[in-house]
């Protein structure tokens, strides 16, 4: 990695501590404060951080640590802990089993649309292609108080998707259950902001630096 790319993962990570502070207040607030009620799902009776449905950004063939991530689209933290995770993937993703789970936020208007928009994609097997689309995007429709439907379904066609399928995918209440199930596992397993991460079940705090991200990677594998 050269310096300067580095050095910009370094600066979002330490700007993703503030917002995802800022997330968990919201989480954690009285709805007047949330501007768009709270987040109307109960826990998962048995919470697991990863399931069989989950979505694997990495599969290795020998996975020795799998770092579970529940995330928000929309979340500015998310987005700053994104370049990072994805540089992590490219070092690791051969030792490592990443995994993204949807927990949107509640204050944020196009979270839960995102979620399902990437869930839609998954359906026709572009579930990290849209991933990657709404995260280098987010800054171009996120902290809207308008649906952003129309923007994704236009990234929805720049990457080739059944646009029919997608529709109908994007409407569809199992699509939005499915979001729900991580959101469960969310709540059960004590997640109050996002991003959280889980290293082998075990949820770890932030990193504050992609440095200190790739040291406790490192310290995992070496046992």
């Amino acid at each position: 990695m050269n310096k300067l790319k580095k050095q910009l993962i370094v600066a979002a990570v330490l700007l993703a501590g503030f917002a995802a502070a800022f997330g968990s207040y919201l989480l954690l607030a009285p709805d007047d404060k949330r501007g768009g009620g709270g987040l109307d799902v109960q826990p998962a009776a048995e919470a697991l951080p990863v399931r069989d449905s989950s979505h694997r950004l990495s599969d290795p063939a020998k996975s020795e640590l799998t770092i579970v991530e529940f995330l928000d689209f929309e979340c500015e933290a998310c987005g700053a802990y994104y370049p990072a995770v994805e540089q992590l993937r490219e070092e690791y993703g051969d030792r490592v089993t990443f995994v993204a789970r949807y927990f949107p936020m509640p204050g944020h208007r196009n979270g839960e649309l995102a979620a399902r928009t990437a869930e839609a994609a998954a359906r026709q097997g572009r579930f990290e292609a849209m991933y990657n689309k709404l995260f280098t995007t987010q800054k171009e429709w996120g902290e809207s108080q308008e649906s952003k439907k129309d923007v994704f379904r236009g990234y929805a066609r720049e990457l080739g998707l059944d646009m029919g399928k997608f529709d109908a995918a994007l409407a569809d209440p199992k699509v939005a259950g499915r979001v729900r199930e991580d959101q469960r596992d969310g709540i059960g397993l004590g997640v109050q902001g996002t991003p959280s991460f889980f290293f082998d079940g075990t949820k770890i705090q932030n990193p504050s630096t992609y440095k200190e991200f790739k040291a406790l990677i490192e310290d995992r594998l070496a046992d």
